[in-house]
């Protein structure tokens, strides 16, 4: 039986959700060190074009299974100069609130994540008890 690709997907956004809260709480860490530059990561929809995710089908309601399991195509780099706090006395880059806007996003693409893997699992439980 071939294994389903969503179960793949979710499992790989997670693994970048989880590098980009890293490097979101190591931003926040260093709000305040002299000199720090802001990172952020390669988007996710980046991470999907080098795994290979495409949308060829058989079927208009299937995807075609690919290999999601390349762990090294999420770069760390240098985030885009926030243009309301700008580079700091310092030289700090951090913007505090829009690390904090990152980091509620990021709580609230793991919810979605987590609920749409919970509720394709039911549905998958309910096909096999009928």
């Amino acid at each position: 039986m071939q294994s389903i690709q969503l179960f793949d997907l979710a499992s790989r956004q997670a693994e970048w959700l989880t590098i980009r809260q890293e490097v979101v709480a190591g931003n926040i860490a260093n709000a305040n060190t002299p000199k720090y530059h802001a990172k952020d990561i390669t988007p996710f929809q980046a991470v999907l074009d080098k795994s290979d995710v495409t949308m060829a089908r058989t079927d208009p309601a299937h995807l075609s299974g690919n290999d999601l399991s390349t762990k090294n195509d999420i770069d760390i780099k240098e985030a885009a100069l926030d243009q309301e706090v700008g580079v700091q006395e310092s030289g700090n880059t951090v913007g505090l609130a829009e690390e904090l806007s990152k980091s509620g996003e990021i709580k609230r693409q793991y919810e979605l994540n987590t609920s749409l893997i919970s509720s394709f699992n039911r549905m998958m439980l309910m096909t096999v008890k009928s």
